[in-house]
């Protein structure tokens, strides 16, 4: 029996974790591609769908950091949204500058992945 002939090929790899869903597809065009090729295609599918999964536990992880230094730090949680509750207007200058910080800091651990080509 001869395997079938396939000049196009697409892999979809789907993956939930935590009420998060990762997917990824790749795709192959050749004149003659051979199942091992697809095979492999897959692999490099769920691979970088499992990398994802665990670039997202990395983030979670440092934005679960983020909270507790925030509650440990001047950036306690009532103090924040006590700021937020005012106008922007009404705040005074210290507090635009402590909030500020909060979102500078809070924005930067959140995607932080932890992987080789970020600065």
């Amino acid at each position: 029996m001869s395997l079938p002939f396939i000049n196009s090929a697409s892999v979809k790899v789907m993956r939930s974790h935590d009420y998060c869903h990762f997917e990824v597809v790749l795709g192959a065009e050749d004149s003659h591609l051979e199942v091992e090729q697809v095979d492999e295609l897959r692999k490099a599918a769920a691979r970088l769908a499992d990398k994802a999964v665990e670039q997202y536990k990395v983030a979670k992880r440092n934005f679960e950091e983020l909270d507790r230094e925030r509650r440990e730090h001047e950036w306690d949680a009532q103090n924040v949204d006590r700021i937020k509750e005012k106008p922007e207007h009404e705040r005074t200058p210290e507090e635009a500058v402590a909030l500020k910080k909060f979102n500078d800091h809070q924005y930067s651990r959140r995607y932080d992945y932890e992987d080789d080509w970020h600065d």
